[in-house]
């Protein structure tokens, strides 16, 4: 990988989207999915769309916050969990 500028925190973000899909594929294998309404403005999401709407949500705040800011990127990675988890709870 010498090729590519992976820091420690691109390395943990990326870590922690293949974290998240594998532990999202157990829970739906043990748990089915039911569609429910929240503050998202969809008619009702599933933990997938959920998933998928936090996850690109995330990959925004890290290139907004890049772009406007010189700050450490571990403030968006903080940002963007709290954004996930939101998604994923009331989303």
């Amino acid at each position: 990988m010498g090729w590519m500028a992976w820091s420690t925190v691109t390395t943990t973000f990326f870590i922690g989207i293949a974290i998240i899909l594998i532990c999202m594929t157990i829970w739906e294998i043990k748990s089915p999915t039911v569609e429910r309404k929240g503050f998202l403005p969809i008619i009702a999401t599933t933990r997938g769309d959920r998933v998928f709407i936090g996850l690109l949500g995330s990959a925004y705040i890290h290139l907004i916050f890049l772009a406007v800011s010189e700050h450490s990127i571990w403030i968006a990675f903080g940002i963007s969990v709290v954004w996930f988890f939101s998604v994923l709870r009331w989303g």
